[in-house]
């Protein structure tokens, strides 16, 4: 086992302690499939506490009001952070498998840049009352006004694909609109939630119980978050499966919701794009990360009249993506997060096979890479949108191509999945584009190459690729309530 390069302990009340049981489990990197070091296994125990001293501290002190002592807060995290930048990045290349390329990237860099800033921002201009005048009712006059307030304690619940860059975009968010948060980590990647809970106590003013942070291999803890009436509104980011759960057990208790889940988002090439152009780079909007993201374009879809043209240009992009280490600055791909993860994949590229889709390359285990959890690059051809693999989301570097007649049939197939994440339309006439960018119902579309991503822009879903939306004006309502009062008018 390497040197320990993460913080083991939990954070709960403003303290970093070890799990009440003295539990603890292995954290492995997915590249080598070697032990890191170890994190604090944490039990009921430890998360009913975790709950408590949120609890508490929003209710009984001013941190829920006190917007500009809030915004300081969120200043001293993204310094500490920024201090810590290089070794956040070795950190999420040896637990997540991310590619060194992408950490400059939406990994951390990009994410750390805004993350925390413009929530900061917002905190101080944010109009927290709405003067609606004096009014007239049954008779009296009335003044009247409308706040805003903070719900109260999150329990944001992480997935392991993006650790760093959900965390930030969730406490940055939470934390600016004056809650307090329980921080569960995914067990894959549990180093990328309790370095938060260090760098909290030692580099800020965030008072006790403001953040909490609970890693533990037990799921049950997680929905130990959604069940208790204690925690006001859960924040997850995962799959669809998991959002449906926690949706049906905490209507109970009225859980307010944000459920960023998954997708199985389309890239339209219009029969007019430049292929050239936009395919030689194809397998990096897949490959990327080993097609660990939930946004990422895993349908492509090519009009017939040039399908054999673009399927060539995509499998000449496939054969060219380095991937392997992911310290190697050479590789845009690293492994899965794990081996269950890995056979996941690979049983649905069987599936595939099976149902008829044409294997152009890859769908194996890569032979010269006999460690770590690697699926080679994958791109099946002449799939119809009803297979299984063009409908369920795989989360591995796999793309299907599927061809279509004209815009209304693209707009069609693009349409017709359960999800509604993102999606991508290319052409050469930039209006024709977006007419049908307008017409894919999608949380996110990016018009021949447009970037969307950023703190003061939303991300979120339509259908089962959830409900609400992460960062933005809309990310910041749904972490507030809304009270009307009113007053004589004298």
């Amino acid at each position: 086992m390497a040197d320990q390069i993460g913080e083991r302990r939990l954070y709960i009340d403003g303290e970093l302690r070890e799990a009440a049981s003295g539990k603890t489990f292995d954290n492995i990197n997915p590249a080598t499939e070697e032990c890191l070091g170890v994190v604090a296994d944490a039990g009921a125990e430890d998360m009913d506490a975790a709950i408590a001293a949120a609890r508490r501290t929003f209710d009984e002190t001013s941190w829920g009001a006190d917007h500009a002592f809030r915004a300081k807060c969120l200043r001293q995290l993204h310094e500490a952070l920024v201090a810590e930048q290089e070794e956040i990045r070795a950190e999420l290349i040896a637990e997540v498998g991310a590619p060194l390329l992408i950490t400059y990237g939406p990994q951390l860099d990009a994410p750390l840049q805004d993350g925390l800033l413009w929530p900061a921002s917002r905190a101080e201009s944010y109009e927290w009352e709405r003067d609606l005048g004096v009014a007239e009712v049954f008779g009296s006059k009335s003044r009247r006004w409308v706040a805003k307030e903070p719900v109260g304690v999150v329990g944001a619940i992480t997935p392991w694909n993006f650790p760093f860059e959900i965390t930030i975009n969730k406490i940055g968010q939470a934390l600016a609109t004056g809650n307090t948060v329980v921080l569960k980590p995914a067990p894959d990647t549990p180093w990328s939630g309790t370095r938060w809970g260090r760098v909290i106590a030692e580099k800020t003013d965030i008072p006790a119980g403001v953040v909490n942070v609970v890693t533990s291999t037990d799921h049950l803890l997680g929905e130990q978050l959604v069940t208790d009436p204690r925690v006001d509104l859960i924040s997850f980011t995962g799959s669809t499966a998991t959002g449906k759960r926690i949706m049906e057990k905490g209507a109970a208790t009225m859980k307010r919701l944000f459920l960023e889940l998954g997708g199985k988002s389309a890239n339209i090439l219009l029969d007019d794009a430049d292929f050239a152009a936009n395919l030689a780079m194809a397998s990096l909007t897949v490959c990327t990360h080993a097609g660990q993201g939930c946004a990422m374009p895993t349908r492509m879809l090519l009009p017939r009249s040039r399908y054999d043209e673009g399927l060539a240009l995509v499998e000449e992009s496939f054969r060219t993506i380095g991937y392997g280490d992911p310290a190697d600055a050479n590789n845009f791909m690293g492994p899965q997060i794990s081996e269950k993860q890995r056979e996941r994949v690979l049983g649905l590229i069987d599936t595939g096979v099976k149902e008829g889709a044409r294997l152009v390359l890859g769908g194996g285990k890569p032979a010269h890479l006999p460690k770590g959890w690697f699926v080679e690059p994958t791109v099946f051809a002449d799939v119809d949108n009803s297979m299984t693999i063009a409908q369920q989301e795989i989360f591995g570097p796999v793309l299907v191509v599927i061809p279509f007649e004209d815009d209304d049939d693209a707009v069609r197939i693009a349409n017709d999945s359960q999800y509604g994440l993102s999606g991508m339309v290319t052409s050469a006439d930039e209006g024709r584009a977006i007419n049908v960018a307008k017409r894919i119902r999608t949380g996110t579309v990016t018009i021949n190459g447009g970037i969307w991503y950023g703190a003061d822009t939303p991300f979120g879903g339509y259908k089962n690729s959830g409900i609400g939306r992460q960062n933005g004006e809309e990310g910041l309502a749904q972490y507030l309530e809304t009270k009307s009062y009113a007053v004589p008018a004298t």
